[in-house]
């Protein structure tokens, strides 16, 4: 079969490797879609945490079934895709159900071999199916339950303030769960193309843009001097990690989607004197997947307007770097498969 290897930082390589054979509980999946997200970008760039090369990148996927292992409700030949995140089902973290933040968590894509191959072999307990979904719309499943997912950690509420940092797809995808969930929705970023999009792509009512105004009097205006109660970072941008104490209001809930290599840090008695919760968001379980299909079934959220660009598999080595250029206007890249 043939395979994209990233094999270090900036260099991608075509190979043919021998197609996946089948493994007691497991399914070899044929690939009809691959979007390209934050992850492969930043391990192209050689930033992305919990990397090592050579790699096969790709993990937000939509596929057909080739074979299982006994695995009923399936057939050979329907269309799916699947959690990515691999769990023991033994650490403190999956007997808690918590299984997307594993001991031992072995991503796909990250720390295994990823879907930019003709076939890819996963565990049959993560395959997810496809509910009618189209194969665009079942590749964009996973980084949208990236955003439920964090919407969840953090309770957001009915009526209350949630700012959202970074309206990349990641950031997007919160801030449409954000709005389903009942919060009024803010988004800050400085790039005014993607602020454009989510005033009139998403139906975003408040946008910041921090290089063209001052943030904190902003926020103080649409918020009534509160100051949102909730505050988002979907960047992975350590600055923009270390800014966003500022924005949160007192007894406010931090919670941190996006990810970058270094320490983060801000004031102490900024965040004592909140009385602030700080937590993270990782990848997304089952019930993220579910709430994200049965939305888009439902059409609370449309997230096909968010494909800005598409290429064939064979002409992703030569688009890959452009996709990195901010002027480039990207916002999700998909690659199809035939």
């Amino acid at each position: 079969m043939k395979a994209l290897i990233c094999s270090r930082p900036g260099a991608f390589e075509y190979k043919d490797l021998p197609a996946p054979v089948l493994q007691p509980g497991h399914a070899i999946i044929r690939i009809k879609r691959i979007g390209i997200c934050g992850t492969d970008l930043h391990a192209y760039q050689g930033t992305q945490p919990y990397f090592n090369y050579p790699r096969i990148l790709g993990h937000e996927l939509a596929a057909d079934l080739v074979d299982a292992d006994g695995l009923s409700g399936f057939v050979p030949g329907e269309a799916l895709t699947f959690i990515p995140y691999f769990s023991c089902g033994k650490c403190i973290a999956c007997r808690n159900g918590k299984p997307n933040c594993c001991a031992t968590i072995q991503v796909c894509g990250v720390h295994v071999d990823g879907g930019m191959a003709d076939y890819l072999s996963v565990p049959e307990a993560a395959l997810v199916k496809s509910e009618g979904l189209t194969y665009d719309e079942l590749a964009l499943v996973e980084p949208l339950a990236i955003g439920a997912h964090g919407i969840r950690r953090a309770g957001v509420m009915r009526d209350e303030y949630v700012l959202v940092v970074g309206a990349g797809p990641i950031g997007l995808g919160t801030m449409e769960f954000a709005r389903i969930a009942g919060g009024c929705v803010i988004a800050m970023d400085f790039n005014e193309t993607r602020l454009e999009f989510c005033r009139k792509g998403i139906h975003v009512a408040h946008t910041i843009n921090p290089s063209a105004e001052n943030a904190i009097n902003r926020l103080g205006e649409i918020t009534n001097g509160d100051m949102p109660t909730v505050v988002i970072d979907a960047t992975g941008s350590r600055k923009a990690i270390n800014d966003g104490l500022q924005y949160l209001a007192h007894g406010g809930r931090y919670v941190l989607v996006g990810l970058q290599r270094e320490e983060f840090c801000f004031s102490h008695p900024e965040f004592h004197k909140r009385e602030s919760t700080l937590m993270s968001s990782r990848n997304a379980t089952r019930q993220d997947f579910e709430h994200v299909i049965h939305s888009i079934k439902t059409g609370l959220i449309s997230p096909l307007r968010y494909i800005t660009h598409r290429v064939q598999f064979d002409a992703v080595k030569d688009a890959f770097p452009e996709w990195l250029n901010p002027s480039a206007g990207v916002i999700k890249a998909m690659v199809e498969k035939n």
